[in-house]
């Protein structure tokens, strides 16, 4: 019924099976990658797997009445079809939601990078603001944040800050909040009550396993360096930051919280591989702009995407034009409102995207 999910399930079988070789269970790097496969997996095979019990349940049950000629049987099978029935119309709205969330649906890691933009200090303190508010839904939400870089400004506000997320469905749930925030409102500075426009960018990135981006070592410039800001002597004095770059396509990584440069340097391979992975997926997303709902699934960070009104108390997303009057409540971490109506536009698009795709298949 969706071939994209029964691929899923046959790829998380597979994984099964990895799982029960030796060979695999001796390398603990291939096994850690196999376990994180499959957990990912793990909620669209059992719903994949759930599907067929109910229809063959269903479809047994069906044969069972049309043979059956007693009337207090048949009675009892009637009932039992129509509870089999709904079930089988239920799952197959969850199984259409999950092929509708695409990859997403099924990443459990994310990279999120948020920097200020136009407007100086004021930007740096609406990033921070913004970090505040995504750290209390990530926190709400039961998963796990790193905070890889961070780079404070001199009022407290931040420069530029690179976290890391954990958790079953965060990548699906945050992947729209890529690109250009910005932010109406009274600064900290401002002496005569003016209202000044500032912003900064948010990008979302999903987190890339090796397997998905392929890195030649020979592409990399590895540079070490004493870490700079707030840390402690123990950061300052040893050469615990790194800075990596990917010659091919130019992109700068940089990773200084950690003590370890170890650490530090594993974190900043996956930043680079998110990043390199992103740019893959960008230039999908330029080869399919004809379709509606690119307008919300770019990812682009240089598109202004939403606006925080403090005067009027107003958080406005452009690509769907939604306006909410509740931004104190957003700024403490409640996005589940803005979250979930960007998510049902985009499903609502990529359904009407699959259902156009169909009727132009039947016109040739």
């Amino acid at each position: 019924m969706f071939p994209s999910l029964e691929n899923k399930l046959k790829r998380f079988e597979d994984l099964e099976l990895m799982l029960q070789d030796a060979a695999v269970l001796s390398d603990t790097d291939k096994m850690i990658a196999v376990q994180k496969e499959y957990g990912s997996l793990q909620r669209v095979a059992h719903a994949v797997r759930e599907f067929h019990k109910v229809r063959e349940e269903l479809e047994v049950a069906e044969q069972y009445y049309m043979d059956d000629n007693d009337a207090d049987t048949r009675l009892y099978l009637k009932q039992e079809i129509d509870i089999l029935a709904a079930r089988k119309t239920d799952m197959e709205q969850v199984l259409e939601d999950m092929a509708t969330a695409g990859d997403s649906i099924t990443r459990s890691g994310l990279i999120m990078e948020i920097r200020a933009g136009t407007g100086g200090e004021e930007a740096a303190l609406f990033a921070n603001d913004l970090f505040e508010m995504y750290s209390i839904f990530i926190t709400n939400r039961g998963w796990k944040m790193e905070v890889y870089d961070m780079s404070p400004s001199d009022m407290g506000g931040l420069r530029e800050v690179v976290i890391a997320v954990q958790g079953e469905g965060c990548f699906h749930q945050l992947q729209f909040e890529s690109g250009g925030h910005r932010v109406q409102r009274v600064p900290e500075t401002e002496t005569q009550g003016r209202v000044h426009t500032s912003a900064a960018t948010v990008a979302v990135l999903p987190e890339a396993e090796e397997v998905e981006v392929d890195i030649n070592p020979e592409d990399l410039v590895i540079e070490t360096k004493r870490a700079q800001g707030p840390g402690g002597q123990k950061v300052n004095k040893t050469e615990s930051a790194i800075r990596i770059t990917h010659l091919p396509t130019g992109l700068v990584v940089v990773c200084q919280d950690e003590k370890s440069q170890h650490k530090n340097k594993a974190r900043a391979m996956k930043v680079l591989r998110s990043r390199i992975l992103e740019a893959k997926q960008n230039q999908v997303h330029e080869e399919r702009a004809s379709q509606r709902r690119t307008l919300i699934g770019s990812g682009d960070r240089s598109q202004r995407i939403r606006t925080y009104n403090f005067p009027q108390g107003r958080v406005t997303d452009h690509r769907i034009g939604l306006s909410l009057y509740k931004l104190d409540q957003i700024m403490a971490g409640n996005l589940d409102e803005l979250i979930s109506q960007m998510l049902e536009f985009d499903r609502q698009e990529r359904l009407h995207g699959s259902a156009q795709k169909l009727g132009d298949a039947g016109d040739d």
